[in-house]
């Protein structure tokens, strides 16, 4: 069973499956699906899309000069059928794709070195570059961590810094509509829930002022 890749994207398209596109001089294009034969017959180039393995072998992301690839070679060799031979080309096969794929892993290990320093360094860049976009703490929250650092002797800058954590990952609540008003109520059991009531005389999302009657209307 013979699997040809596909003449666009290069994925391997399987038999009884994809399109065969047939042109006016004999010539057989195989397509694995039909995004790559409309692609195609918009005449874009495969080496500008990065979804093609054209493009991944130019910008290095994929193997190109490797022993194991030779054997995906297509030859039109004619050999007598030879049980011994088969079996021999079995065992060889699942052999060669076994290397291949560890060929691969460690082809991906050496691309991706150093990925995550550049990552830290883009992220300190970019830190760096809207640092007056960042939260600051003021000077009586400065002078009250200098105090609580002489206490405990602690670093100012590490209380700082820590406040600092605390203040941009702190989560924002949510607002009130219209007119409602949200109080913390004491419970007699000693606990506190927040509750949010609506103030007479505001006007609503819908448009409708509320008054302290309950059918709307004025009671004078």
């Amino acid at each position: 069973m013979r699997v040809d890749p596909c003449f666009f994207c290069g994925r391997p398209a399987w038999p009884s499956k994809g399109i065969t596109f047939m042109r006016n001089d004999g010539k057989s294009f195989r397509f694995c699906r039909s995004k790559c034969s409309k692609n195609f017959k918009m005449k874009r180039n495969p080496r500008k899309l990065k979804w093609t393995k054209a493009y991944r072998k130019n910008a290095g992301k994929e193997m190109v000069v490797d022993s194991t690839l030779q054997f995906a070679a297509r030859r039109n060799v004619p050999v007598r059928y030879n049980r011994e031979l088969v079996a021999k080309t079995l065992k060889a096969m699942e052999r060669i794709s076994e290397i291949r794929a560890r060929r691969e892993r460690v082809f991906y290990k050496k691309r991706m070195a150093g990925k995550r320093a550049r990552e830290l360094a883009s992220a300190r860049k970019l830190v760096a570059d809207n640092e007056h976009l960042l939260p600051r703490l003021r000077g009586s929250e400065k002078r009250r961590l200098a105090e609580l650092a002489a206490e405990q002797r602690v670093d100012v800058a590490e209380l700082e810094q820590q406040e600092l954590e605390t203040l941009r990952g702190s989560k924002k609540t949510n607002r009130a509509f219209g007119g409602e008003v949200r109080r913390l109520r004491v419970r007699t059991d000693g606990g506190v829930e927040e509750i949010s009531e609506r103030v007479a005389g505001t006007v609503d999302e819908g448009g409708f002022e509320d008054d302290d009657d309950e059918d709307g209307m004025d009671t004078d």
